[in-house]
């Protein structure tokens, strides 16, 4: 676990990962309570970095329903049953959140959120290093995204208070194995932007 952390807000950008309906609220076809619970402190962690004019990027997770038709071996359906699909309440990104006309959204059609997306090459235009990744779930698309983070030489910096899992065993074993491998690890409360 990483000590207290002070990031540069011009080249440090928040990336929420897939804090949509399906996911965090009730009624969403892969409701974990673990990642509803994160809605608040991430937040909170926005509001903070905001004031300190630091980029935000939300990642959606969305799969038009003939994703898997084809599939050789890749099947999400098959693994978690129909969920976020394209055009759908479930694959909105929870109503707390405000998301304003600046933020980066990326849909993303894998667990990685830079498989095939643009978010590399929006990062990169912004001289961005330092990403503090927050969202759901923790041993899922923030392990996935955070991995290929490190593997492009970005900084990974997993905010555990504001990951969700539906295990917390899961949690666990996501956040030392990306400690240990490709990033580091700390508490919301340990960041400053300056």
């Amino acid at each position: 676990m990483s000590a207290s952390l002070s990031l540069a807000p011009d080249s440090t950008a928040i990336v929420v990962v897939d804090m949509q309906n399906g996911f965090c609220h009730p009624d969403g076809s892969l409701y974990a309570p673990g990642s509803e619970a994160v809605v608040d402190p991430i937040d909170t962690l926005l509001e903070r970095a905001r004031e300190a004019g630091v980029q935000v990027v939300y990642t959606r997770d969305v799969h038009p329903p003939e994703q898997f038709d084809d599939a050789h071996y890749y099947d999400e359906f098959e693994q978690w049953g129909e969920h976020v699909l394209e055009g759908s309440w479930d694959a909105e990104i929870v109503e707390e959140f405000d998301v304003r006309d600046e933020d980066l959204v990326v849909e993303k059609h894998t667990y990685d959120a830079f498989y095939e997306t643009q978010l590399e090459g929006w990062l990169r235009a912004r001289g961005i290093r330092d990403l503090v990744l927050c969202g759901t779930l923790a041993n899922v698309c923030v392990l996935h995204t955070g991995g290929s983070a490190g593997l492009r030489d970005f900084r990974p910096i997993l905010v555990e208070d504001c990951i969700g899992s539906i295990e917390d065993d899961h949690k666990e074993y996501a956040l030392e194995h990306a400690e240990w491998l490709f990033g580091e690890v700390t508490e919301s409360g340990e960041l400053s932007f300056d």
